[in-house]
């Protein structure tokens, strides 16, 4: 006879979940750091001809075309392999985090130099060209000129990819990694299999919330921004 569904189960375990949300958030936070500054290497790239243009095309495609999955495990494995036999150090024993964000930001770092070099593109370059006229230098005609109205247009592709890598993170748990997702496997393997569904509903609901959190906190940014912008105008 199959067990029957108990509802209050998911409020009991909401609070155990919930304590690994930090390492959840934090292995979001980390991606986003280092994915933008890859992100930034390969939008640079992307405008420009040459060898670097191709290799950073090349690239791009390449992580579009790899399962974060499959990435995931390629770098967990294979880094400790490569490091032992190039320079014999060992590597097993760091945090499994690192490798979820090295795996992670290899695999949005491509979206980000996408979003940075749409988002740069979409700024009229007469704008700039007025700037440097007037005697600005060239980093301050981007702060001052390019970049404000630039974050603007990337914002909701941020969103969108801050979402999916909320997501893409919940792999963790395939390495070892205790995270939410991890916490939830956990809880299901303490009680031999039982309240699996109680588990997965539990951990769809907290992902959901957050990212309602996030869909709103960018809106009222883009809004913030956009109201700052025509005024300006």
């Amino acid at each position: 006879m199959d067990r029957p569904f108990y509802p209050e189960f998911i409020l009991k375990i909401i609070p155990r979940v919930l304590a690994y949300l930090p390492v959840t958030l934090g292995l979001m936070a980390g991606t986003i750091i280092f994915s933008s500054c890859v992100g930034f290497l390969l939008a640079r790239a992307r405008m420009k001809d040459g060898p670097a243009g191709r290799i950073a095309r090349v690239y791009i495609m390449g992580m579009r075309c790899t399962p974060s999955i499959v990435l995931l495990f390629l770098v967990y494995y294979a880094i400790p392999i490569l490091v032992m036999a190039l320079a014999g150090i060992d590597i097993n024993r760091i945090n499994r985090a690192v490798f979820v964000i090295i795996a992670l930001s290899l695999l949005f770092g491509a979206n980000m130099g996408e979003l940075m070099r749409a988002a740069y593109l979409s700024v009229d370059s007469g704008q700039r060209e007025a700037a440097l006229s007037t005697g600005m230098t060239e980093a301050r005609a981007f702060i001052r000129i390019v970049l404000p109205q630039a974050v603007i247009t990337a914002l909701p592709n941020l969103c969108n990819t801050m979402i999916a890598l909320l997501k893409e993170g919940a792999l963790a748990y395939t390495i070892g990694m205790i995270d939410m997702m991890g916490e939830g496997n956990l809880i299901i393997a303490r009680n031999y299999g039982s309240y699996g569904l109680e588990t997965w509903i539990t951990l769809a609901i907290i992902y959901w919330a957050i990212t309602i959190i996030l869909e709103r906190s960018f809106n009222l940014i883009e809004k913030r921004l956009s109201r700052g912008r025509r005024s300006v105008a």
